[in-house]
């Protein structure tokens, strides 16, 4: 790692940077001009039934996530000393058993209606993720009441900005894969620069690289669903990610819960 880079990037410097990169990724998005979803998103590769539950590796896939958000919830409700994203970390497991059951209801019968069910928790995890990196590493008030309810508001609006948008046939996915990439840009950014890494009670850097392996390779999984499920015959793409994506919940809950319970 270069020289520069070994030394930790005080909060100041480090909040605008963050702020500039945030700012960058919605600038090119907006540049880039309106993204829609493809016609066929809802045709997944694998849709065998199994005991009467239709798309069945799909639909049970989504339980580890359930697993993860209900041990999670479970492990933090004994956190005698509150860190500074106890809350976010709270509200990370709650979206995770949200995305358990919103998931199952989309792959069960997928429409565009059900998936707003699905999109929704998953953009909450995400801004929830977010604000827990942020209040561990650069300021606490990232994780306070006012700033969490905050990046959920927004995050919801993303999801609903398209859902309003596609009923009227110009669906826009701009600003939830804003809410959804953010974390991708902004927690390996601030992990090179060292941000926060002279603060106690964080979160350590190798689990957040293990969860952006996993999610990097989840989205890789979902893009190749017939190539996998042509390839392997036993699973799809679709339902690999579903399992790399809880893999890489389960990682860092269990490393928040670690740095919380210290």
């Amino acid at each position: 790692m270069p020289a520069h880079l070994l030394h930790v990037l005080p909060a100041r410097h480090a909040e605008r940077a963050l702020l500039a990169a945030a700012a960058a990724l919605v600038l090119a998005l907006w540049w880039h001009g309106p993204i829609v979803q493809w016609a066929d998103y809802h045709a997944f590769a694998d849709r065998r039934a199994w005991l009467g539950i239709p798309n069945a590796a799909d639909v049970l896939s989504n339980l580890p996530f359930a697993i993860v958000g209900a041990w999670g919830l479970a492990r933090l409700a004994r956190a005698n000393t509150p860190g500074p994203a106890l809350w976010s970390w709270r509200v990370l497991c709650a979206a995770l058993v949200a995305t358990a059951a919103g998931s199952v209801l989309y792959h069960w019968a997928p429409d565009n209606a059900a998936l707003v069910a699905d999109r929704l928790p998953i953009a909450w995890a995400c801004a929830a993720l977010l604000c827990a990196f942020l209040a561990e590493r650069v300021a606490p008030r990232w994780s306070a009441p006012a700033s969490l309810a905050t990046t959920l508001v927004v995050a919801t609006a993303a999801v609903l900005y398209w859902w309003f948008g596609e009923r009227q046939g110009e669906g826009d996915l701009r600003p939830y894969l804003v809410v959804q990439f953010l974390p991708m840009l902004l927690v390996p950014l601030a992990l090179l620069l060292r941000v926060g890494a002279d603060r106690n009670g964080r979160t350590p850097d190798h689990a957040w690289w293990a969860v952006l392996a996993l999610y990097a390779a989840a989205k890789g999984a979902e893009l190749a669903d017939r190539a996998v499920f042509d390839a392997l015959g036993l699973l799809s793409g679709h339902t690999l990610k579903h399992l790399l994506a809880a893999a890489a919940a389960g990682c860092i809950v269990r490393a928040a819960v670690r740095a919380q319970l210290r």
